[in-house]
């Protein structure tokens, strides 16, 4: 298609939850709803249900288990994204420069969140910048400045000394980081496995929180009061008992933490959800999950108790707002993804999308 050329939509257009269009057309690679005057090389994509494109707001494009990847894999992965719908990624982490991908139309657009930040020695090997807390607020302002909005840190890792998961962070390394990135006028977000370093983290202003398995009773309410957003990544979760089990003769405690981690999730993610804390969608793909798994992670929040309706938003108009980022509306970029049946009765319908669309332009 030319970059001239006008796509015409025609379907069930999911403009909102609950607000239905028949038709659209991409212009120049952005949505209108009327109808271009004149207009020649017209494509079409009819019938069908259609979304704006999904997001996956935790994932690691350009990195494997081992550390940074070559661009040939980094490109094998956005690909895996793109393939399953997910046309917004909220890189959480990556050592490696991706910014190339901003110049392929036909790639996943990405809000960096620069290189995780972790403890000298408390991190996964070749991630993460690992410092001390005296040099917190240094590293925090540089990735600021790299980042498109978000900073990474790791809330908390396992303490071979203690034998379980213990905070990264004092309350005040912490505090004096978040603000000096709220100047920078990037957000801040978190690795947490842990129930330990929450409530001094959403005290010191944090704005997100990944993983959140250690939400109790006791912190959910703060969360809900500050508006603090979770990102359960409950496919990533599900791994616990794998990680735990070899560890169980070394490190007895952190395997009995993790595991009762993982048996009480989805209570987990259903009371904070209940208590009005904000839940998106993130598969952490690209460590060791692969990419792609946008629709078995909004099936988990289902599961987990939230309602179809809710599940969908968390990776589809709700995610994209709360990421700054427009859904389908007039003057927004042409990315959207077309299924055979309506998403919000049954979520299942996300593993199979019919057509993929990139700035107006079908990719599949």
């Amino acid at each position: 298609m030319s970059d001239h050329a006008v796509l015409h939509v025609k379907g069930r257009i999911l403009v909102g939850p609950e607000e239905i269009r028949d038709e659209l057309w991409v212009v120049g690679g952005r949505i209108t709803y009327e109808r271009p005057a004149g207009a020649r090389d017209i494509g079409t994509v009819s019938g069908g249900w259609v979304l704006p494109g999904l997001v996956d707001a935790h994932c690691h494009v350009g990195l494997d288990g081992h550390g940074a990847v070559d661009p040939a894999t980094t490109e094998k992965q956005a690909l895996g994204d793109r393939d399953a719908g997910a046309l917004l990624l909220r890189d959480a982490g990556s050592p490696a420069d991706t910014r190339w991908i901003d110049d392929r139309e036909d790639l996943p657009k990405i809000i960096r969140a620069g290189r995780h930040i972790a403890r000298t020695r408390r991190y996964i090997r070749n991630y993460a910048h690992e410092i001390e807390p005296e040099d917190l607020v240094e590293y925090v302002a540089r990735e600021a400045r790299r980042g498109d909005g978000w900073v990474k840190l790791v809330g908390d890792w396992i303490d071979r000394e203690v034998g379980d998961l213990s905070a990264c962070w004092p309350r005040e390394a912490a505090r004096a980081a978040i603000a000096e990135a709220h100047r920078l006028g990037a957000r801040v977000t978190a690795h947490c496995f842990a129930e330990v370093a929450l409530r001094e983290l959403v005290e010191a202003g944090i704005d997100c929180i990944e993983h959140a398995t250690g939400l109790t009773e006791d912190t959910i309410p703060l969360f809900a009061e500050r508006g603090v957003a979770i990102v359960p990544t409950l496919v990533n979760i599900a791994t616990f008992p794998k990680l735990a089990a070899p560890a169980e003769a070394k490190f007895p405690r952190w395997s009995a933490h993790m595991n009762r981690l993982y048996e009480r999730r989805y209570d987990t993610v259903r009371a904070a959800y209940d208590a009005g804390v904000p839940v998106y969608v993130g598969t952490d793909a690209g460590g060791s999950l692969p990419h792609g798994l946008v629709a078995a992670e909004v099936a988990e929040l289902v599961k987990a108790g939230i309602p179809p309706v809710e599940a969908l938003s968390a990776t589809a108009w709700g995610a994209r707002r709360w990421l700054g980022r427009p859904v389908l509306e007039e003057g927004a970029p042409g990315d959207l993804v077309v299924y055979d049946e309506d998403p919000r009765a049954d979520v299942r319908v996300l593993a199979a999308p019919r057509r993929i669309v990139l700035d107006g332009h079908a990719v599949n």
